[in-house]
């Protein structure tokens, strides 16, 4: 019974020392088993280490003109200008400036030779971009014949060749200050060629401008721009060339006023000064001057033919300010004759000096 009792006294003890070895091992895995390991996430390289700031997806969706009007009234800071070489500066040795000429094939033939001269649409345009046409609309009253607005077959020639280069979205617009945009917009012959080609004209809704803040200005501090310009993927200027009674000409650089809200801040700020500001903020990848017809006096809006001279002419590159140097010739000036070209050359936002660039002219 003694080795009876002993070997019971053993199995007991060995029972309780058991007890909290059970217990400490159900508190780190239960059951008995071992306790699960806490991974920390892995990262990948091309993951967004910050918070995503996306809206949630339960958020109303806005219509593609309106912005919160509280996002509208952020301002921003437009990056200091830096001299010299224009966005998008084409390679050594290739064309920096295209010129086609010929009254037979017509004005979008002219302007798809125009940019297959600098190397392609694609050069700017990339599968599933988003795309702003800019061309000049300033008003509802006359017809394409009279060289006010752009002519319509070169806007359509490049919302096509955007198009085909498989552009997202292809998008034309402007701020007309004669009559509406809507009645300028057929008027100008623009809104039929370009739904024909597939593209969308747009109303620049009066909520969806961001006030931008322009540093080392030298007469224009801020301005209200329009908001999808700054974030579009390429931005293709296509101004028309011809007179104009208070900067002398209308070209490239002037045509980027119509993104702004307010105008006549930009007259009173200095005219010229003004526009060199503004070009510091809208940076066009491309600019296609047509001057098939220009305006040669009583600008910006004419509305006389006697005033109109056929050039059968588009002017197209990269470096905005080349392209209104060259586009003063036809009118008998040069780029240093115009103040906010010189400026614009002065600062490094391009290059005026034509001699020092490669032109490819093209008689078609």
């Amino acid at each position: 019974m003694s080795e009876k009792n002993d070997a019971n006294r053993r199995d007991f003890l060995r029972g309780l020392l058991a007890l909290p070895m059970a217990g400490v091992a159900m508190s780190l895995g239960g059951c008995g088993g071992p306790a699960p390991t806490r991974v920390a996430p892995t990262v990948r390289a091309d993951t967004p280490t910050q918070a995503p700031t996306q809206a949630p997806t339960q958020a109303p969706t806005l219509a593609p003109t309106q912005v919160p009007p509280q996002a509208a009234s952020a301002p921003t800071e437009a990056p200091t200008p830096t001299a010299a070489q224009p966005r998008n500066p084409a390679s050594v040795g290739d064309t920096y400036l295209a010129v086609v000429r010929g009254q037979t094939p017509g004005p979008a033939e002219l302007t798809r030779r125009a940019i297959a001269a600098l190397g392609g649409i694609e050069r700017w345009v990339k599968r599933g971009a988003d795309v702003i046409i800019k061309p000049n609309i300033c008003n509802a009253y006359n017809g394409p014949e009279y060289a006010s607005t752009t002519n319509p077959e070169v806007v359509a020639a490049i919302v096509a060749l955007c198009v085909g280069a498989g552009a997202k979205r292809v998008r034309v617009m402007d701020f007309p200050f004669g009559g509406t945009a809507q009645n300028a917009y057929r008027a100008s012959g623009i809104a039929q060629a370009v739904e024909a080609a597939g593209g969308r004209m747009e109303l620049m809704n009066s909520l969806n401008y961001q006030v931008v803040k322009i540093p080392n200005a030298l007469a224009l501090r801020q301005t209200e721009v329009y908001a999808d310009l700054l974030k579009a993927d390429a931005v293709i200027n296509v101004p028309i060339a011809k007179h104009h009674s208070m900067a002398t000409l209308t070209l490239g650089l002037k045509n980027l006023m119509g993104t702004v809200k307010d105008r006549r801040t930009i007259h009173a700020s200095g005219l010229h000064e003004s526009i060199v500001d503004l070009a510091t903020v809208i940076k066009p990848q491309l600019t296609v001057i047509d001057a098939t017809r220009i305006l040669m006096a009583n600008g910006p809006t004419g509305g006389n033919l006697n005033d109109v001279k056929r050039m059968d002419t588009v002017i197209a590159s990269a470096d905005v300010v080349s392209a209104d140097a060259y586009a003063t010739t036809l009118f008998g000036k040069t780029g240093a004759d115009i103040a906010y070209i010189a400026l614009a050359a002065k600062l490094g936002l391009g290059r005026m000096d034509l001699k020092s660039i490669k032109i490819e002219e093209i008689y078609a």
